[in-house]
């Protein structure tokens, strides 16, 4: 029996070493906050307010990434948005729909419709969804719900060092048609995996999950 908690202890010990220096180095958890309507409706229906994710700051984030950054316009606010266009690139947002360099983002495919609470008033807003693809990433998309007012269309040229960003909610973004490009540096962690939702462990469907 000794033997047996010997093994234990140390696979503890050294299990919780590896997790440290994963922490001081690589990754970071971090809860998404609650309590801000419009971060939380546009990071809907990939994230949630009150997620515990996995942050990853071994790579600089790439094209298609979900990423962390301070909003350029209030640093103490935080962004979650995806990259779709990079240094030089040409976008457009037009509804719905991203287009770079003159090509639509593909879509392949709906997924479960979803609710999203409309920042301005606190409603209930129901929205379907598609799987959109950027780069090599293919994740969720809410879709423009048509009773209610579209987002802003809008058109930018991305400046060397930066990157652009759109909400993976169509229908209630917080992106880069409010803020503008993004300084590049200043987006240092990507959005890889949610360990719990607010609800906690028993909620099945929102844990354990590989965020693209």
């Amino acid at each position: 029996m000794s033997k047996i908690l010997r093994v234990v202890v140390w696979t503890l010990i050294i299990g919780g070493g590896l997790v440290g220096l994963l922490r001081l180095t690589v990754i970071r958890w971090w809860q998404v906050p609650v309590g801000d309507p419009y971060l939380e409706a546009s990071i809907s229906p990939t994230l949630q307010g009150g997620d515990w994710v996995i942050l990853w700051r071994a790579t600089a984030p790439g094209e298609g990434n979900l990423v962390l950054c301070p909003e350029p316009n209030a640093p103490q606010r935080q962004v979650i948005a995806r990259i779709v266009a990079e240094s030089n690139d040409h976008v457009q947002l037009v509804g719905g729909t991203a287009i770079v360099n003159q090509h639509s983002l593909e879509t392949e495919g709906s997924c479960d419709k979803f609710t999203a609470k409309a920042p301005a008033t606190g409603l209930d807003a129901e929205q379907t969804c598609r799987r959109e693809i950027v780069g090599s990433v293919t994740h969720l998309r809410g879709e423009l719900n048509p009773a209610l007012p579209h987002p802003t269309d809008a058109v930018a040229d991305v400046s060397p060092g930066n990157v652009y960003l759109v909400s993976d909610n169509r229908q209630f973004p917080w992106d880069s048609r409010e803020f503008g490009v993004v300084p590049r540096a200043s987006c240092t962690e990507t959005i890889v995996f949610r360990l719990l939702s607010k609800d906690g462990f028993f909620d099945v469907a929102h844990r354990l999950t590989l965020i693209r």
